[in-house]
């Protein structure tokens, strides 16, 4: 426990028992180390209620294996490296958890969304999600879930659109390709077509 109240936990849920196991809703995800796409772990934030109904914010390492079942919302499968940090996960885990710090437990089951959303003041909104293609000759990208067109926003790019590599160095729009991450500040407003269509003011590689 960090032993902070935290004010900005409110997406992150709660620990809660499902038989011998433990489930968290909406726990946000810190940290991922990747050996490869089926091992590794996940460092996870969640909320936890303590006295004079103070939230705090707790830390947890889901263990991935083998056996661990990663998908997103509408079933299709992931791999580890698909997850994230400043996603949200549900998960489902062990409820044999080690004493250290964070305690650590295995991890049965992890949904996650194909793309996270937060909306900003001043009419723009955050995307975080894989590139499904990129279009140069257009000056145009489109991100979101491959298999999922209703899960997807097409993002005009224009002179002014700032597109970073992870370093935060400028970069042509050719750099980008398919499968890769990125972080996206775009309008709020979207075109009512499928996949909708917005303008992207800054594109950064994760």
């Amino acid at each position: 426990m960090d032993g902070r109240n935290n004010r900005n936990a409110d997406r992150r849920g709660a620990m809660v028992p499902v038989g011998r196991d433990w489930r968290i809703d909406n726990a946000l995800v810190e940290e991922v180390r990747a050996r490869n796409d089926r091992n590794g772990y996940i460092l996870v934030s969640y909320a936890a209620r303590g006295a004079n109904n103070m939230t705090y914010i707790e830390l947890l390492r889901l263990n991935v294996g083998r056996n661990t079942v990663i998908r997103t919302r509408n079933g299709r499968r992931l791999g580890l490296r698909d997850i994230r940090p400043g996603m949200f996960i549900d998960t489902e885990f062990s409820g044999a958890m080690t004493r250290s710090i964070p305690p650590q437990a295995n991890a049965y089951r992890i949904t996650a969304d194909a793309r996270e959303q937060t909306t900003l003041p001043g009419g723009r909104r955050t995307t975080m999600a894989p590139i499904v293609s990129v279009d140069a000759l257009n000056n145009s990208l489109l991100v979101g879930d491959r298999e999922d067109v209703s899960d997807q926003i097409r993002l005009t790019v224009s002179s002014n659109t700032r597109i970073l590599n992870r370093a935060g160095r400028p970069i042509p729009l050719r750099h980008l390709s398919p499968g890769r991450w990125v972080h996206v500040i775009h309008a709020d407003f979207m075109t009512m077509s499928i996949p909708p269509q917005t303008a992207a003011y800054r594109i950064q590689l994760l």
